[in-house]
């Protein structure tokens, strides 16, 4: 960095190219990202920004209030003057803001550590001053004639992010005081807290019952606001648009990820806001290996899908078998397939219980089909269905159908196709509705 004697303007030298890496590390950096992002209208000039910037054709970078300033290059060395203005804090802001982090000790020392708390960015959004800019608030500005954010722009706003990284102190300075000012406002303003305390004595410090405090508060609490409305859809996820592969990462996989992760948000926002949500009890968290199959349902890559296989140990074939089960019933059908349990003595009599009254209601269906002249419905010569029991698993003998108990109490139908028991419907409340499930089917 170059300090020009301006204590409003500073001038970093040109940053080495950066092919394969991210643009940012920091929370900070990436809201500056997610800001460019959201700015742009055109998401093909903030992808062809980012190979510019990758090439290292930004220039040195100069910083001021309000404003950057950078010449940025085209690949046959033509030379573009750009900036990109930001908005200022007025002195409103400033004093609300150097209030908030002179309140707390470890803002201030996370600042000197080169740290932006994520605290202080809420608390400052939360008294009407936002730290961090968002969608709109850059306006760039080329010689190369664009209007809107052109490559050079993009490359430039991409370079900041890393210049951030190193240093937030830069935002400050954009938004319009340089390092020295905040420290000094700082100091100021904490000397003055800690006169403030001295003069209302130790008394001060005493307090009042936690009761009264939280009943006053109460008191001068508005309502709360409505809930907003559902979006129509869950939102789309950043394109990560970078050359090659850094670091062996799978890009193609990570953007499924993030899309899935979007949709799993929807999904869960549209349940909480229903009616009732309250009153009903909080599902099981997934396992790795359940949201593993879950997710591979989802997939349409067949790179994904291998690769979501494989980290979980699963051959292609058992996953494709593995989300044919949890297409069925989730994870208690996924449970159906893997889990081969024994059940308890007092659960196994009340499954020999329902086996039983199944083969009873089956020879009773038989006896007054064949009464009325029609074939018999269990099984042949019309018997009932003879049922061969392995822990928790009845097979009935030469029809290649099965049934399964689960743990929650429910009976999953199989059948038996190319030497493997296949997952043929969703669970029944007993061995005789399941029994009925289409072996075909």
């Amino acid at each position: 960095m170059k300090d020009t004697g301006d204590p409003y303007e500073k001038t970093f030298a040109a940053l080495p190219p950066a092919p394969g890496r991210g643009f940012a590390r920091t929370w900070w950096g990436h809201a500056w990202l997610r800001a460019l992002e959201d700015s742009a209208l055109d998401g093909e000039q903030v992808r062809q920004g980012r190979r510019v910037a990758r090439s290292g054709a930004v220039g040195a970078v100069s910083v001021r209030p309000g404003g950057l300033t950078a010449v940025v290059r085209d690949r046959d060395g033509t030379a573009h003057r750009t900036d990109v203005l930001v908005q200022e804090f007025s002195q409103a802001e400033w004093d609300r803001l150097l209030g908030l982090a002179a309140a707390e000790a470890g803002y201030i020392a996370a600042l000197l550590d080169r740290e932006v708390p994520p605290e202080l960015a809420q608390d400052a959004a939360a008294a009407g001053v936002e730290l961090l800019p968002g969608m709109g608030d850059f306006d760039p500005r080329c010689d190369c004639g664009e209007w809107d954010h052109c490559p050079h722009s993009a490359a430039l706003c991409l370079q900041v992010a890393r210049l951030l990284d190193q240093d937030p102190f830069v935002l400050l300075l954009l938004r319009g005081r340089g390092e020295r000012q905040v420290l000094d406002g700082l100091e100021a303003r904490s000397a003055a807290n800690a006169r403030a305390r001295d003069a209302h004595g130790p008394a001060a410090d005493a307090g009042v019952p936690a009761e009264e405090a939280y009943a006053a508060a109460r008191a001068g609490l508005p309502p709360l606001p409505p809930l907003p409305d559902l979006p129509r859809a869950p939102g789309q996820p950043p394109t990560l648009d970078t050359e090659g592969e850094p670091g062996g990462l799978d890009v193609d996989a990570v953007e499924f990820l993030a899309q899935a992760a979007a949709a799993e948000a929807f999904r869960l926002l549209a349940e909480a806001v229903a009616p009732g949500h309250a009153d009903r009890p909080a599902p099981a968290p997934l396992t790795e290996a359940e949201d593993a199959v879950r997710l591979t349902r989802e997939a349409g890559d067949v790179r994904v899908r291998s690769r979501l296989a494989a980290a979980t140990g699963r051959s292609r074939a058992d996953m494709e078998l593995a989300v044919l089960a949890w297409g069925f019933g989730g994870a208690p059908g996924l449970a159906a397939l893997e889990d081969d349990w024994t059940p308890d003595r007092a659960a196994l009599a009340r499954a020999r219980a329902a086996v039983a009254a199944a083969r009873t209601d089956a020879e009773t269906a038989d006896g007054a089909g064949a009464e009325a002249g029609e074939g018999a419905g269990g099984g042949a010569g019309g018997e009932a269905p003879v049922l061969r029991r392995v822990r928790a698993r009845w097979t009935q003998a030469g029809a290649g159908r099965q049934i399964r108990l689960g743990r929650e109490g429910r009976w999953w139908p199989y059948r038996r196709e190319e030497g493997r028991w296949i997952p043929s419907g969703p669970s029944a409340p007993d061995p005789a509705s399941a029994l009925e499930a289409d072996p075909e089917g």
